[in-house]
């Protein structure tokens, strides 16, 4: 698939509904991943792909195929989110989610749980059952629970392959050796279009491997990891939090197309390959425009990241050659 040539904006018709998710980016290597491995990654994109593509083909919302997309890669223990959560120093799972609808710029996110089952839906829980944007710890948890949201013991988070790396983690640091990015910190993240022209975005994370203090990064804030408006775009982004943090990435996406009149594109590499490159950040976004122009801009070496459209299809890891 040609793909260069299919997502250009000046030649692109708009679709009738589209979907663009990521699945975290960091220093990931054809040489640090097997072919199975590989394998695995692209089929866990392609189920969610698959999800969210069902919602809009039957005429259901942006938000919902958001929903359905990033719930299934919360449930699957590849990704940095739901139970594939990396653990804090103290040997924690402390999770944080964020969602964002552009018709009116409703959002919700939630911060530091670590009993709900799928995040994103208690943080799309904040934005239409509450009067709030954000709540984090037992609050979250206690709202979570009131809503009939699923809620599980700590233990369901646990996997070996994410507790091995906090290991690691703490034995490098102990070396006061730089962590592995690619183990450090992950995201995954879905932007929709829907046949009515609506945008929402997600964002769902684990957050930072060996972090303390209830450390929270980009993911649950609105602006930072995820924004959407149908005026502009839908952007939700993976990488080092706190340079986003900073930037207001995703914001700043939607400003430069909102106020300087940039395109999708042009607006998401200069934050990316420029400011945030210059920061010395590392990470990408996902993003959609309002006409279904599809975005994937990364400065890392690797972003799991796919989009599907009406008659079109794709899923990739690595860097294009």
């Amino acid at each position: 698939m040609d793909t260069k040539s299919e997502m250009k904006e000046e030649k692109s018709s708009k679709p009738e509904y589209a979907l663009v998710i990521h699945g975290g980016a960091g220093t990931i290597t054809r040489a640090d991943m097997t072919a199975d491995q590989e394998a695995a990654y692209l089929a866990g994109l392609d189920s969610a792909l698959e999800a969210g593509k069902s919602v809009l083909a039957n005429g259901g919302t942006a938000l919902e195929a958001v929903e359905a997309a990033i719930v299934l890669m919360e449930d699957n223990p590849l990704f940095n989110a739901g139970k594939g959560a990396v653990f804090t120093n103290e040997g924690k799972n402390e999770l944080d989610a964020s969602v964002m609808q552009g018709q009116d710029l409703m959002a919700g996110s939630v911060g530091s749980v670590t009993t709900i089952k799928n995040p994103i839906r208690a943080a799309i829980a904040v934005m239409q059952k509450s009067e709030h944007v954000m709540m984090i710890g037992a609050g979250a948890e206690k709202f979570a629970a009131l809503n009939g949201l699923e809620i599980v013991d700590p233990t369901y988070f646990y996997t070996e392959s994410r507790w091995n790396s906090l290991q690691k983690a703490k034995e490098k640091e102990a070396e006061k050796e730089k962590q592995d990015a690619a183990t450090r910190h992950g995201t995954v993240g879905a932007v929709a279009l829907d046949k009515s022209g609506n945008i929402a975005a997600g964002t769902s994370t684990g957050g930072m491997t060996n972090k303390r203090f209830n450390r929270i990064g980009d993911a649950p804030i609105i602006g930072a990891g995820t924004y959407a408006s149908n005026e502009t775009c839908g952007i939700s982004a993976t990488g080092h939090g706190e340079y986003f943090i900073r930037l207001g990435v995703a914001h700043a996406i939607h400003a430069q197309m909102k106020y300087g009149k940039s395109s999708l594109a042009d607006a998401a590499a200069d934050v990316i390959q420029k400011q945030l490159t210059a920061l010395g950040g590392d990470g990408g976004i996902i993003g959609l425009d309002k006409k279904g122009n599809i975005v994937m801009e990364f400065n890392s070496e690797g972003m799991y990241r796919g989009w599907i459209l009406p008659d079109k299809k794709y899923t990739e890891i690595f860097k294009e050659d």
